[in-house]
C-alpha cells in the first residue's frame, strides 16, 4: 500500500479502521515476538454453525484487512473450537439422540459423530461443518481445536502458570459466583481417567510444583492428576483467559452479553503475566418482537434463511453497518440490505480514495470495487415485477429483464439470475398474501388517464430517467408540488399493491410501456389488479 494510501487509511473514520489503529498503537509499529498479530474467533461446536458465527467472523475480517491497509506487520485470525467441552445435554437437531445420552458429560471430541462413521466424534463432525461453513464464504482463517492444544502439550505452559496463581485466579472468579457453586468451583475440571467425563469437582489440594492437583472423583474416591497433557480442561471464563495468554491473542470480539466474561477474563491474564487483547464488543441481534436472539429458542433467522432470499455480500453489510446498535434481524430487513448493497457497490468506483474508506462495500470486498453485474436493477423493482407478472416461474421474469438489460442471460449475468430467484423467493413467502390493491379515487382517474396517455405517445427505446421524468410531469398536473408524493403513493397503491414501491421510471423501462398501460387500463376500468389479466 502507497504511503498516500496510508495516510488515507489513517484518518479514516470507518469503524474497521478505527479498530485497526488500536493494533498499529499496541503494537508499536513492529511486530510482536511471535512474529504477527493475532485475531482470534471462538466457536463452541455442541451445534451448528449459525448467524452469529458469519458476524463475528466477518467483522474481524474487516478489522484484519483494514489492519493490512495500516502496518506491514503479518496478522492471522485463529478460529478457536472450544471442542473438549463436556456434552451437557443432547440437541434437538441430530440424529441418534438416545446414543448421545449415554455420553452426556464427556469431552464433545470423545463422543462418537451421531451423524454418520464419517468423523472419529461429535465435535470433529461439527468442526467439519464449522469449516464448511467458513470456507463456504471466502474467509482467510486458521482453524484451532481446544483438545488439540490441551493433549499436545501447547497448553501446558499456561497450565502451570494457572496453577501457581490457583488461588489468585480463583479470588477472581468466587465473588461471581452462587453460594452453593462457590463451594465446590475450581477453575480446573479434572477429566475421570474412569468415566472420560469432564467433571465439576471440587479440588480438595494443589501442587505447583509437582504440577498437579487433587480432586474428589464422582465415586467419592481421591485422585492426583497432572495439570498438563490434557487430564484436565478449564471452566470457560479462565479457559478464554488461558486462550488469551497462551497464544498471545491481540484482538477479539464478543457480544455485550459478555463484556463481564472478558473483563474477568482479562484480570486473570494480568495475574498470569501477560496483556490482554484489544476488544470490540458489539450489540445482540433483535427478533421481530424486539427480543433477544437465541440460538435455543431458534428465534433468529439462520445464514440459511438469508441466503434463500439474497447474497452473502447483503449479509455481510448488514453485519458491518452499526455493529453496536441493537439491531432487528428478520425477514423484513432483507430487501433493504440487498438494495443498499446494491447501491454502495454501484458508487465505489466513482468515489475519490478518502471517501471509498467510509464505503461499507470496500471493507465487504477487502478495497476491490466488484462489477456490479445487478445492471442497475433493484430487488425492489424485481419484487414488484414478480408482483405484476403473477407468475413464480423466473424464466418468465428474465423475458422482462432481457428488455430491460439487452443481452443478459442467466448464464452471462449470474448474479442478476440469482437475484431474480431470490426476489421470486421472497415475493411469494413474504409479499404476495400482504398485496392490497385499491381503485383510484376521481382525481387520480384523472392522473392515470393523463399517465396512459403519456405514455402512449413516448417512443418505445425511451430510457428510464426520461420515463420517470414524464411520470414526474404528469402527476403535476393533477397533484400540487406538496402532494406529489400523493402522486406516487396512488401508482403503488393502485398498479403494485403495495404502500412503498421503486423509482416509476425504471419499473415502467423493466416491466415494459405496454404492461404498464394495460394495468392502468384495467385499474381504470375497476378490474381487481391482484389477479392475472
Amino acid at each position: 500500500m502507497s504511503q498516500i494510501d496510508r495516510t488515507l487509511a489513517e484518518a479514516a473514520r470507518a469503524w474497521p479502521f478505527e479498530e485497526a489503529r488500536k493494533l498499529v498503537a499496541r503494537t508499536g509499529g513492529t511486530a510482536p515476538a511471535k512474529g504477527y498479530v493475532l485475531f482470534e474467533t471462538g466457536y463452541g461446536p455442541s451445534g451448528l454453525p449459525h448467524i452469529g458465527t458469519f458476524g463475528e467472523v466477518v467483522r474481524t475480517t474487516m478489522v484484519r484487512q483494514a489492519f493490512r491497509r495500516l502496518s506491514d506487520v503479518p496478522a492471522r485470525l485463529f478460529c478457536f473450537s472450544d471442542d473438549m467441552d463436556g456434552l451437557r445435554k443432547v440437541p434437538d437437531n441430530v440424529p441418534n439422540k438416545e446414543m448421545l445420552a449415554a455420553h452426556i458429560g464427556k469431552p464433545l471430541t470423545s463422543v462418537p459423530d451421531p451423524f454418520s462413521n464419517e468423523h472419529p466424534s461429535f465435535g470433529a463432525a461439527n468442526n467439519a461443518r464449522l469449516r464448511a461453513f467458513l470456507d463456504s464464504f471466502g474467509f482467510e482463517y486458521e482453524f484451532q481445536s481446544a483438545t488439540e492444544w490441551y493433549k499436545s502439550g501447547r497448553f501446558d505452559k499456561m497450565l502451570l502458570a494457572m496453577l501457581r496463581h490457583y488461588d489468585e485466579v480463583q479470588a477472581v472468579m468466587l465473588p461471581t459466583l452462587g453460594e452453593e457453586r462457590r463451594a465446590t468451583y475450581s477453575i480446573f475440571l479434572p477429566i475421570s481417567a474412569k468415566t472420560g467425563r469432564v467433571l465439576q469437582a471440587p479440588v480438595i489440594k494443589t501442587d505447583a510444583d509437582a504440577g498437579t492437583i487433587v480432586y474428589r472423583d464422582e465415586d467419592g474416591s481421591m485422585v492426583e492428576t497432572p495439570v498438563t497433557g490434557g487430564n484436565v480442561k478449564l471452566q470457560w471464563k479462565a479457559d478464554w483467559a488461558g486462550r488469551w495468554f497462551a497464544l498471545d491473542v491481540d484482538y477479539e470480539m464478543y457480544g455485550k452479553d459478555l463484556i463481564p466474561s472478558a473483563e474477568l477474563s482479562a484480570k486473570i491474564v494480568r495475574i498470569l503475566g501477560g496483556k490482554p487483547p484489544e476488544g470490540f464488543n458489539y450489540e445482540l441481534f433483535l427478533d421481530e418482537e424486539g427480543k433477544k436472539i437465541s440460538k435455543s429458542k431458534g428465534n433468529g433467522l439462520s445464514v440459511e434463511e438469508w441466503l434463500r432470499y439474497a447474497s452473502p455480500e447483503s449479509l455481510s453489510l448488514y453485519m458491518h453497518q452499526q455493529p453496536r446498535r441493537a439491531k432487528r434481524l428478520h425477514f423484513d430487513v432483507i430487501p433493504r440490505a440487498i438494495d443498499d448493497y446494491l447501491s454502495l457497490v454501484e458508487k465505489l468506483p466513482k468515489e475519490e480514495p478518502a471517501r471509498a474508506l467510509e464505503n461499507p462495500a470496500w471493507h465487504i470486498h477487502d478495497g476491490a470495487a466488484p462489477a456490479n453485474s445487478a445492471a442497475g436493477v433493484t430487488f425492489g423493482m424485481l419484487l414488484n415485477l414478480a408482483g405484476v407478472a403473477n407468475t413464480e416461474d423466473k424464466d418468465v421474469l428474465w423475458q422482462y429483464l432481457r428488455r430491460y438489460v439487452p443481452g443478459a442471460t442467466p448464464e452471462n449475468a449470474p448474479y442478476l439470475d440469482r437475484l431474480l430467484a431470490g426476489a421470486v423467493a421472497y415475493y411469494q413467502d413474504f409479499v404476495k398474501s400482504s398485496k392490497k390493491f385499491r381503485l383510484p379515487t376521481e382525481r387520480e382517474q384523472l392522473a392515470l388517464q393523463d399517465l396512459l396517455e403519456t405514455l402512449c405517445k413516448m417512443p418505445e427505446d425511451a430510457t428510464a430517467e426520461v420515463i420517470q421524468d414524464e411520470v414526474y410531469e404528469a402527476g403535476k398536473r393533477h397533484f400540487a408540488k406538496e402532494e406529489l408524493r400523493l402522486w406516487f403513493k396512488t401508482l403503488y397503491e393502485v398498479l403494485l399493491g403495495s404502500e412503498q414501491g421503486p423509482r416509476m421510471g425504471a419499473f415502467i423501462k423493466l416491466y415494459g410501456r405496454d404492461n404498464v398501460v394495460k394495468l392502468i387500463e384495467r385499474a381504470l376500468a375497476g378490474e381487481d389488479l391482484g389477479k392475472a389479466a
